[in-house]
């Protein structure tokens, strides 16, 4: 944690759910997060019906250990 002194923590808003799709029980919900990614460059798509938006082209942003 980052009490304990860790600098390598990811923030949460750039952790997906399956598919690349934004996860609505973040603060702020899918607009929150889908905001804070649009501010690092990612392009967020609209879900098809009841599915929430995805960061398109998520593939490539993968971490990779």
């Amino acid at each position: 944690m980052i009490e304990e002194g860790r600098q390598d923590i990811t923030p949460y808003w750039r952790t997906l759910r399956e598919g690349g799709k934004l996860n609505e029980k973040y603060p702020g919900g899918v607009e929150a997060q889908a905001t804070r990614l649009k501010q690092e460059g990612c392009v967020v798509v609209p879900g098809k019906g009841k599915q929430p938006p995805r960061v398109e082209g998520f593939e490539k942003l993968l971490y990779k250990f």
